[in-house]
Order: C-alpha cells, then structure tokens, then sequence
C-alpha cells in the first residue's frame, strides 16, 4: 500500500490589533489595520465616539462640539476607496462660496469668498491693498504647504531613511524660502503691510493652538488649505464625519468597546502585547494609542521611562466654548465669523506668557443652520462662540467664564448693532478643564504642545516607540500635529509603519 501523507489545514489566527481611544485618528487607523487583515478592537471610555468631532441637541437646536472647519476632504474619501467603497455612496460635502466673514470694531467688514482671486479682489475692495499683493502671498502659502507636506507630515519624522529621497532634498534646499527660521508675524508685516490684513493671517497660527508672535512663519503654509483646496461642509454636519467612519469601520469588521477605560498597556519584553482594563486582560499583537501623550505616559505606560523632552513642551491653546441657541437671524453672519480685538498681540501675551483672557477677546462664531435649516428652529441660529484660552493650570475658571461671557456679549452687541443676551433661548459651555475630562487632552489643550518654535515639529512624539516595539501612537499630540487633516495623517503614518497581515 502506498501511504499518502495526511494533509493538515492549520487555520492561521489573523494578527489582533487593539486601538485606545476613538477619535478620528483613531478610528481611521482601525480602518487602515483592518484593511491590512488586522482584527480590530477599539477601546473608547466614553460612551460615544468622535473624541472632541462630536455632536449634541439642544432644545431644538443641534451643536458640533468640537471642530468647526473641513479641509482636504480627500483625506476622508481615500479611507473609503481603501475600503473599496464609493464615497459619495456614505459621505457627502460641499465647498463653501465664502470662507469666513470678517469683523473689526472700527466697523470695517471682509467677506471672504473661498477661493483665491475672490479673496484678492474682495480684499483690494475693502482694505485697498493690491489684490497681487495677496494673490503672491498665497501662492507662497501653497509653494510652502507643497514643499513641507511631503517632508514634514507624509511621513515619519523619526525615521532617518524618510529623509533619503529627492522630497526631502529638494525641502531642504529651499528651507530659506519656507519660513521655518523666520517669524509668522513678522513675515506678514514685510509681505502684507496692512494690519487688518496682517491680523487676518496671523489668525492661522491658531490653527494648531500656535502664537503668531512667537510661530515660525512655515504656518503661512496653513491659508492655502482654506483658500485654495477650499473649506467645505460635511452633508450632517462635522459630526457626520465620525458616524460615517464608524459605520465603515463596523463594515470592515472593526469592533468598539465603549465605556471601557485602558489602565494599562501591557508590556512583556520590551515588546506591546496588549491592554489591561481593571482586572481584565486584551491580548494583541499591535497596540495603537489615540490617547493624549502625556496621560498616555504618566498613566497607561506608568512603570516605563517616558521621553521627558517630549512631555515637557508648551501646550497649545485651548478653548472656551459658548452654545447659544440664538433667538434670531442675523443676515450679515455666515458659516464661518471673526471679530477679532483690537489689540491682538496682547491677547495672545496673556494666553501663552499671563495664562489668563483678554478683556478684549477675538471671537469665533460657527452657525451651521444656514446651511442646513434642521440644525436650529425656524427664524432661529445655532451659535458656537469659542474664544482661545490658555490650558487648564489650576485658574479660577468659573470667574474667568463669567467675565468672558460678559465682554464676548458687549463685543458682539456693539458691533452686531443688538442686544444679544435677550436672544439666547439655551446654552451650555465648553471650557478647558471639561475639554481635558472628556477627551483626556492633558491641561485641555487642542492641539497636543504649541508650534511656538521652529523645532516644536521635531519634539513632537514620534508615531511609534522607540522603546517598546509594535506600540505606535496616533493623534493630535504626536506628530504631525492636530486638527481633522494632520490626525487623518497620523493614522496613515502609523498604518504605513505596521506590516501587513
């Protein structure tokens, strides 16, 4: 008899990865791994997702709570297509005809149309600056962002071989020309001379919770995101964002454990395998943390060395938020409002150097029912009111709101031409220490630490560990940065340093 060998099949357990924390970094990277034929469990200790891209109803009016501007949409579509789903069969947005509408309390008013030779045209109409003048300006912010994006946020800092590659040649041979030695503000005075205009760009810094006064001037780069790839609106709302990735995720396999808190990431040999929460036990052969970095090290990784340098840097801003339900609806308001102070360089001294508020604050007001009527009642507005503030660092912040609110209504009645505090029919607040309790973002900050020096991109934590193997880290803490575009970034990093299944 002839004996045939016995064939075994061996069903090969596909590798795990787990994820701490569902914020849209995190939730892309679930994506990301899952498409790499990873099984994914996320672990979020509130009961929702989103982190700080969130949403809530309000005695008829509907809130997002936490960012308020879309760019680069592309970002969220390629997750989709990684998918190998249409886009536009889950997520829908629009671009918006104007930017941002523009206030100061000489009574000077700049719509900004959303693309660059309206802009231009409409800013040599009000403020009589030369629209070429402008149009140079953000032909610099796109050579800028063109000429770092691939060097600076496509890729990994923190790995020497990303640096050998004509990109990374071709930055550093025009790094005289992109800023990172120089001071935003400054540059704007020589390149702009007006000081509205110069008020208006120097906002960007605050873009990534950054000091105009002290930022390198590489954030000119920031503009040309807004003015030419465009600001956009997610069909929803910002909060549609995180439903619609969530929904994917789920569709890929993705599990979400809400309401479980990680304790621990669980270290054996220098190596991550997995998460402890309370007496329970995750194993997993890669372990992604979407937590802040500094609760993430002084808590979850409490028994292993924490890179000091990185921990210690200054945090960026973070935020008061005001949600009125506005009993009215003021015409001159759009999506996106500015009322800036009239002293903005003090503003920022006493946020970053004072940690307190101005008296005078530049307000941000977002309303979105303009643009999708259910958000608020008929001949209602959905207000979000957000000023900068500095971190959490022990103030008195329940006198520091009351006074907000009192000089955020004196700005906006006076310049409005209206008592505003008889229109608001609700409210809740946002403020930095409810900011740090909801989405662990250490001292509330927004963005992680502050681009307030020219190496802040290089002290940022790296995406992986360079002590604990499979650990990586994702989020607007570690690099590139914060914000929906560079978290979105994050997690491609983080997806492209892992190997496949």
């Amino acid at each position: 008899n002839i004996l045939r060998p016995i064939q075994f099949i061996c069903a090969v357990r596909p590798p795990t990865a787990c994820v701490i924390g569902s914020g849209i970094a995190g939730i892309a990277a679930a994506i990301r791994l899952a498409c790499k034929g990873y099984t994914v469990t996320v672990f979020e200790k509130n009961t929702y997702p989103g982190g700080k891209l969130t949403a809530f109803m309000q005695d008829g009016f509907r809130f997002d709570a936490g960012p308020s501007l879309f760019t680069l949409p592309h970002q969220v579509d390629e997750l989709f297509e990684l998918a190998g789903e249409n886009p536009r069969d889950h997520f829908n947005y629009q671009r918006l005809p104007v930017a941002c509408h523009y206030f100061w309390d000489d009574g000077t008013f700049l719509p900004a149309p959303g693309n660059v030779e309206g802009f231009a045209a409409e800013v040599e109409r009000t403020l009589q600056v030369p629209s070429q003048r402008v149009i140079r300006y953000l032909e610099k912010s796109r050579f800028i962002y063109d000429t770092t994006a691939p060097v600076f946020l496509h890729r990994s800092l923190h790995k020497w071989q990303n640096f050998l590659n004509w990109e990374t040649l071709l930055g550093v041979i025009r790094m005289p020309r992109l800023g990172i030695f120089s001071n935003l503000h400054r540059d704007n005075v020589k390149q702009l001379g007006d000081p509205k205009l110069v008020q208006l760009f120097n906002r960007y810094a605050t873009y990534n919770g950054s000091d105009p006064y002290q930022a390198p001037a590489v954030l000119q780069s920031i503009p040309h995101l807004e003015f030419g790839d465009g600001a956009w609106f997610p069909e929803g709302g910002m909060h549609s964002i995180t439903l619609s990735l969530v929904a994917l995720a789920k569709r890929k396999g993705v599990t979400f454990e809400f309401g479980q808190t990680v304790d621990e990431i669980l270290v054996k040999n220098k190596q991550a395998v997995g998460v402890r929460m309370g007496t329970s036990i995750f194993h997993a052969d890669v372990v992604v943390c979407n937590s802040d970095v500094v609760p993430a090290y002084r808590k979850l990784l409490a028994l292993h060395k924490a890179p000091e340098k990185v921990l210690r840097q200054p945090r960026s801003s973070s935020a008061l938020i005001f949600y009125w339900g506005i009993d009215f609806e003021f015409p001159e308001l759009n999506m996106h409002n500015i009322f800036f102070s009239n002293d903005y360089q003090e503003e920022f001294r006493l946020i970053f150097e004072g940690t307190t508020l101005s008296s005078d604050p530049t307000v941000y007001i977002n309303i979105t029912s303009g643009f999708q009527k259910s958000d608020a009642p008929d001949g209602c507005q959905n207000w979000f009111v957000m000023i900068n503030v500095p971190g959490n660092t022990g103030q008195d912040w329940d006198a520091l709101i009351s006074l907000a609110r009192k000089n955020i209504l004196s700005k906006l009645s006076q310049r409005l031409g209206r008592h505003i505090e008889p229109l608001i029919r609700n409210e809740s607040i946002l403020d930095p220490r409810s900011i740090e309790e909801k989405t662990s973002s250490f001292q509330g900050a927004l963005y992680g630490s502050s681009s307030n020096n020219r190496y802040a991109a290089f002290l940022r934590q790296a995406n992986f560990s360079s002590r604990i193997t499979n650990l990586y880290f994702c989020g607007g803490s570690v690099h590139p940065g914060g914000g929906i575009p560079l978290c979105l970034q994050s997690a491609r990093i983080v997806a492209d340093l892992i190997p496949n299944a």
